[in-house]
């Protein structure tokens, strides 16, 4: 592919009206006292505030402003993949709407793209000023756990700012809310060379969090999910089926053992003993999880509409 930018900068946003002015004059002056040639992708996430008319406004100044505009709000995992789809920069750089982020960081983490060949690098928002209880702390049990599940040594997996090569976006899907573990999404995708830079993070200047403490919890289950995608998403009937023969195996085992205490070891009531309908449940669950791995794998990866975004407007 011949990439005719050499940055491509994805924000996704939702009411930010107040913020994106400042954020793409701070994001055209960085680009040009590099020398950058660039592009800026704004996803508006179904805002109901000015942000597109805006946006509008903005692009009618500056040409390298790309948007789209979604009817609803679908998520920040939606708006990635929209922006990731029409991304032609050799670096694709993710950071968010609210000046949290600072685009003085986008020539650090190009050059160790570029320079240093990392396929994805994660920014790392060594010190927050966010609320210890509701965010800073959840945040480093998530990431904890994140490291344990995939092995990516990253001390803030959902930051925002990142930088990709353009093949890994290309490369990967995401949908739901699987934008919390886009680099183990890279890493099962093949693109193994995850690199890690401290960066700036600053005091939300406009508006408030979009984010509540239920990001957590549906964090820890799409950690989950995604681990479980990647190791047996094309292949579910390795775990169903491993799992399911173990069942029917222990089942049958249990119910061989009752059916010769009563043969040879004239054992009586064994209808009665709690061993008995355990055998019967493990045989029954082995076969239901070995039926659930076929159909399984008949299913898998076979939705073509989970991507379908209803676009209103773009520019």
């Amino acid at each position: 592919m011949t990439y005719t930018k050499k940055i491509t900068i994805v924000v996704p946003l939702i009411n930010e009206a107040e913020s994106l002015p400042e954020l793409t004059s701070w994001i055209a002056k960085v680009m040009e006292a590099n020398e950058y040639s660039y592009e800026i992708i704004f996803v508006d996430d179904g805002s109901t505030d000015n942000s597109w008319e805006t946006i509008k406004n903005l692009q009618a100044k500056n040409e390298n402003i790309k948007a789209v505009k979604f009817r609803r709000n679908y998520g920040k995992s939606a708006a990635l993949n929209t922006a990731f789809s029409r991304a032609i920069g050799e670096v694709v750089i993710t950071m968010d709407a609210d000046l949290q982020d600072s685009p003085d960081e986008i020539p650090g983490l190009y050059e160790m793209i570029i320079n240093d060949g990392y396929d994805l690098v994660s920014g790392w928002k060594k010190k927050r000023y966010d609320n210890v209880l509701t965010k800073n702390l959840p945040s480093k049990l998530y990431n904890l756990s994140a490291r344990m599940v995939s092995g990516i040594k990253l001390n803030d997996i959902n930051c925002g700012l990142k930088a990709y090569k353009n093949e890994v976006v290309k490369n990967i899907e995401v949908y739901g809310d699987m934008h919390r573990c886009l680099p183990i999404m890279a890493k099962w995708e093949g693109f193994t060379k995850i690199g890690e830079k401290v960066v700036i993070h600053q005091a939300r200047k406009y508006g408030k969090s979009k984010f509540g403490l239920s990001r957590f919890v549906n964090g820890f289950l799409d950690l989950m999910t995604v681990s479980f995608i990647g190791k047996f998403g094309k292949k579910p009937m390795h775990f169903f089926g491993t799992l399911g023969a173990l069942m029917f195996f222990i089942g049958v085992i249990i119910l061989l053992y009752l059916t010769v205490s009563k043969l040879f070891l004239d054992v009586q009531g064994i209808d009665d003993r709690p061993m008995f309908y355990l055998g019967i449940l493990t045989v029954i669950v082995g076969v239901q999880l070995f039926i659930g791995g076929f159909l399984a794998e008949l299913i898998s990866r076979s939705r073509s509409d989970r991507n379908d975004y209803k676009i209103s407007e773009e520019i």
